[in-house]
Order: structure tokens, then sequence, then C-alpha cells
């Protein structure tokens, strides 16, 4: 038979809100995940495949709103060539069944919703073993039935489903939603489409979590993206290729800084090149380690200058202790009120007998202080 194509996505989570975010980038973000839809029909293109499986969360809840819920069937739609195969997930499950009566009415004749855990012929000669979740919390392995199912002989098995596939632990309370790592080798599929983890995740041979098409998280760093899979024959390994789709990159890095650096420079020296780049990436630097009081002031006084480069920018400076010279309490004042003041805070936030608590409080208030003065001086 000839190769067959396919892209696997999953977790596109439209509708997402990005409450956590500044409101100014949260538009931006969610018309990235909106995005999403046509960047992935552009990759299936490039890869020669005529189907994209999604597998599930296409949307973030159970109930999006009517305009996020008709855009997406319309931009789905719009790539007439193709054929969407829509898995439910935990986000979206089937127990919304409100969402897929409208998403049933309204679905263009190119995206197939898979409500039934039953094969489904793709194409001639490659057949979809789909596990939708009846509801978030299932309550056992929605792939147990894949090792029974019948499909005609020599034709091609792929299994498409949604959620976590690890080792089953007995004091875990859904320890039995878990789909078995083996469950590719176990069920005779050519290749196991996953979702729910939002990083690309290799399990064995035939067996990938795509992660999402459009990041939404430090937690898995970079540009979103989603696999092209080629079968070339029942049995036989399939080829798998990443491609990336993301709009956005998401990067946390960490900043190591001493008392001796500069800490500004350090921060520039971390940041990626190219200014205009910048305006899609969404970065956090965490530092770490200890600097001076002078030297924590200039590096919040260049995080402000460069923020405004970027999608997003934070500096988190939680782990970040201070040094307090003698050089910096003379900076805040040499003598009276202030330098006693100044003299409390350093010995509190130095105080090993002190609880962290205050100990991050004092320290928190002395950079203030000799932050404003330093301004005040400015």
């Amino acid at each position: 038979m000839a190769d067959f194509r396919f892209i696997h996505a999953s977790d596109l989570h439209l509708g997402r809100r990005f409450a956590a975010m500044p409101e100014e980038i949260r538009p931006h973000l969610a018309e990235a995940r909106h995005g999403a839809i046509p960047r992935l029909a552009g990759a299936a293109r490039a890869a020669g495949a005529a189907h994209v499986l999604i597998a599930g969360d296409l949307f973030d809840t159970p109930t999006p709103s009517p305009r996020v819920l008709v855009q997406a069937l319309h931009a789905f739609g719009a790539e007439e060539d193709l054929t969407w195969w829509v898995l439910p997930g935990n986000h979206d499950s089937l127990g919304a069944e409100a969402l897929w009566s409208e998403v049933a009415a309204r679905a263009p004749a190119n995206l197939r919703l898979l409500d039934k855990a039953e094969p489904i012929e793709m194409a001639p000669g490659a057949w979809l073993l789909p596990a939708p979740l009846p509801r978030k919390f299932p309550g056992y392995d929605l792939t147990a039935w894949m090792p029974d199912a019948e499909t005609p002989e020599g034709a091609l098995r792929i299994g498409l489903a949604h959620g976590a596939v690890r080792s089953f632990d007995e004091d875990d309370a859904r320890a039995s939603e878990v789909i078995p790592p083996d469950r590719a080798e176990s069920a005779r599929l050519d290749y196991l489409a996953l979702g729910d983890w939002h990083g690309q995740i290799a399990l064995g041979p035939r067996t990938r979590y795509s992660g999402t098409p459009e990041r939404d998280g430090f937690r898995h760093e970079g540009r979103g993206g989603c696999l092209s899979i080629t079968l070339t024959g029942p049995g036989e390994p399939p080829r798998i290729d990443s491609i990336e789709t993301g709009l956005y990159h998401w990067q946390d890095i960490a900043l190591p800084l001493l008392p001796v650096q500069d800490a500004a420079q350090a921060l520039h020296d971390a940041l990626p090149e190219g200014r205009a780049a910048r305006r899609d990436h969404l970065l956090r630097l965490r530092a770490e380690g200890r600097t001076t009081l002078a030297g924590r002031a200039a590096l919040e006084e260049a995080a402000r200058e460069v923020a405004p480069d970027f999608g997003y920018f934070e500096l988190d400076t939680t782990a970040l202790g201070t040094e307090h010279e003698l050089s910096d309490l003379d900076a805040i004042d040499r003598a009276g009120a202030l330098r006693i003041a100044a003299e409390r805070l350093a010995a509190a936030a130095d105080d090993t007998d002190t609880a962290a608590r205050e100990r991050a409080v004092a320290s928190a208030a002395l950079n203030r202080l000799y932050g404003l003065l330093q301004e005040g001086k400015a």
C-alpha cells in the first residue's frame, strides 16, 4: 500500500483566557491559539498529509463562548482539502453534551467528531481507534478496548487517546485511568497518538505525545508544534517528524549571580539576540545566588529597560539573596536616622535565627529604601 501520512496534534485549548498574564498580552495569546488551526493546515500540506488528528482538548472549557466555537468551526471548514478528526479530552469531555451537540449541528463536512470508542475507517486501508473521554474523570483506562478491536486484515491501526501514561500506582486514586505505556504493542497499533501533556514526548517507537501547537506556559519551553506521521505499512516502524507551529516562544532562564558580578550585564548577556524578534518572546528570568544592594538596583533597572522589547518579560528575584556591603549602606546615608534604619534592616535580613519570611521582608525593605534614595539622587 502507499504511504499513509497524517498530522498528530492535541491540546489547542481554544478559548483559554490566560488570567495570570498581563491584560495587554491576553488577547494576543488567545488569538495565537485560534491561529494554530491554519498553521496546522499548513503543516499538513507541507508534509503531504490529508488528515489532522486532534488528540483531545480542542476547547479549554466545556462551555466555550459562541464566538470561540463558531469561529473555530469556520476555520476548520476553510481548510476544505483536509479532514479533521477531533477527540473530546478532559477539558471538553463528552459530558459537555450541549457543546458537542452544537458542534455536531454546525460542523463543516471535513470535521469528524469522534464520540464513540469503535474503529472507524479514515481512508482505504487505514483505521482509527479513538478513545473519547465520556467525562472529565472517567475512572478507567479508555484504551482497554483496543486490543480486542477488529479491523480488516492488513489494515493500518492508529490509536487516538487523551490522558496520562505511566506505571500503575495502587496509592493513586486515579491510577485506573492511566494508559499503559505498552498499549501500542498490546493493541497491535502502528501508531498511538496521545494528548494531555503539552510537550512532545516519545514513549517508545510507536507512541507519542504531540504537545500543543501553541505553548501556553513556561513549563514547556520554545514554540509549540505538532508531529507529522508517515506509516509505510502494517507493522512497519512509523516515521515521525516534529514540525514547529507556535507563534510565541516561551522561555524560563535561570540567572545565577555572584556579588562580584555586574548584575545588569549578566542580565543583558542572558537575553536572546535580535531585539525585533523579542516581540514574540515570553521570557521569565529567575535571578539566583547573591548580589549587592547596588547590584540588585542595577539588575532591576536593566529589567525595566528591556521589558518593553518583549511580548512578556518577568524578572523573578525571590531566590536572589543580598549582601549588605558597607559601601551600599554609605550610599543610603553615612549617619542619621536613615543610616540607623538601614543598619537595622541589614541586621534583620542577615539574622539566621529569624524566620525566613521575616528576613525576606527586611531585605525587601532595605532594597526598596536603597532604590528610592538612588532614584532621588538621579
